[in-house]
């Protein structure tokens, strides 16, 4: 597909279908599930949420998607600061982010939230949805917080080539286990 798709409609989860539909999209991106070529040229997930988990973030603050008629064609969850603690894999990259200095302050200091995880469907890949959701994002959320930050694998260059192109800009690399993750951020200030 190229350019973005007339019938795509960025909106936010409206319902348990919208929900169960993020989780299937996840499970079959998930760098576990998906062929190693296929993450190095399409990009994978890391992290696995579960339909309670997901639904209690979408009462907390609108999860972001991008639906074809009633299929969810991607999705790209807010992950506040006050959920770090309900999925114990991301605690370490809060502690992370609260330690850095952005723009001559503490991470902490601002009003910030975190890109808890993107993802397009397959066959909807290259058609500005990426983009899209990212927008959506910062229509929804520019007075509330002052940025978006995420870290990302150096392996998943489809995804770090994707938020440089939106505005992202790394603010500090490190090695994790076997992988060099980039901190980005996306200053809406």
């Amino acid at each position: 597909m190229s350019g973005q798709p007339s019938h795509i409609r960025f909106t936010t989860i409206l319902g348990d279908d919208d929900i169960r539909q993020v989780l299937t999209l996840q499970q079959a991106n998930l760098s576990t599930q998906v062929p190693q070529e296929t993450a190095a040229s399409q990009g994978f997930v890391t992290v696995q949420h579960d339909f309670d988990l997901l639904k209690k973030m979408n009462e907390a603050i609108p999860q972001v998607i991008a639906k074809d008629g009633d299929v969810v064609a991607g999705y790209a969850l807010v992950m506040l600061p006050s959920f770090q603690d309900l999925i114990p894999v991301l605690k370490p990259m809060f502690v992370l982010f609260d330690s850095l200095d952005f723009d001559e302050k503490k991470v902490s200091e601002y009003q910030y939230y975190v890109m808890g995880q993107i993802c397009v469907a397959e066959g909807y890949r290259g058609a500005g949805i990426f983009d899209g959701m990212y927008h959506k994002h910062r229509d929804l959320f520019n007075g509330q917080f002052d940025f978006v930050v995420t870290e990302i694998a150096t392996r998943n260059t489809r995804s770090i080539r994707a938020h440089q192109r939106v505005g992202f800009q790394t603010i500090h690399t490190f090695q994790y286990e076997t992988d060099i993750w980039e901190i980005v951020v996306w200053n809406w200030k």
